[in-house]
């Protein structure tokens, strides 16, 4: 496996927000992590990343990489796209992408040139203050940076929130594109039918735990897991 967590757990002060968190993700594979705001998807995503202090194993192509920096694990090839975006507002559209250029000496899965034929609004605004941008234009702007660092496994959290149904089928055919050039995608979605339609396999989250995985056709024939979990 290309990701595994064992025994997670998180704190936010006395709060203990992640319970024994175990999955794994494979070289290539689209998984989706899903449950309610406040069930602790977001946690997960950055105690993988570091952001977070991790209690327990985790491990990145068989190196372990609980208690390194965020910049260390970004380096060893795992992208991180929050959900609060992060783009540098003062900086154009092609210098933000420039900034996620990371692993020199290595030919990579990306070029400028791909992010703009995949995103051609970010095309006509490359020379633009990112800060102009539109919300959904910053949100691809923050996907299209991190994998200007070609990464081989890539965490997205929310990547459709708040977008309109026109972009939220743009991010859609990207996360194909994505895994299709060989990427694995650790996607945080709220949205039932867009996880559903890219991901491979499924894990519902709830009260801080891995409640259910599977494919999702076990999710959609389950109708107590997203009875219980999942609908408000």
């Amino acid at each position: 496996m290309l990701l595994e967590v064992r025994g997670l757990n998180a704190f936010y002060g006395k709060s203990h927000i992640l319970q024994g968190v175990n999955f794994s993700v494979g070289a290539g594979e689209i998984v989706a992590l899903l449950g309610r705001n406040g069930a602790g998807r977001s946690t997960t995503c950055k105690a993988i990343m570091g952001l977070v202090h991790p209690v327990g194993q985790i491990s990145f192509k068989d190196r372990p990489i609980a208690g390194l920096r965020p910049d260390q694990i970004a380096h060893l090839g795992l992208g991180y796209v929050p959900e609060d975006r992060q783009i540098f507002p003062t900086l154009t559209v092609h210098q933000n992408l420039e900034l996620g250029l990371k692993r020199k000496g290595r030919t990579s899965r990306w070029s400028f040139e791909d992010m703009f034929n995949l995103f051609p609004n970010l095309s006509e605004r490359r020379n633009n203050q990112a800060g102009v941008l539109s919300g959904g234009e910053q949100q691809m702007l923050t996907v299209c940076r991190t994998l200007m660092g070609d990464p081989d496994l890539i965490i997205i959290d929310e990547p459709t929130e708040g977008l309109a149904p026109k972009l939220i089928e743009q991010v859609a055919s990207l996360l194909d594109e994505i895994s299709s050039r060989g990427v694995a995608i650790l996607l945080v979605e709220q949205k039932l039918t867009i996880a559903l339609k890219i991901a491979r396999r499924v894990m519902v989250m709830g009260h801080g735990r891995i409640v259910f995985e599977g494919a999702p056709t076990e999710l959609r024939g389950n109708d107590t897991v997203r009875r219980e979990w999942l609908e408000v």
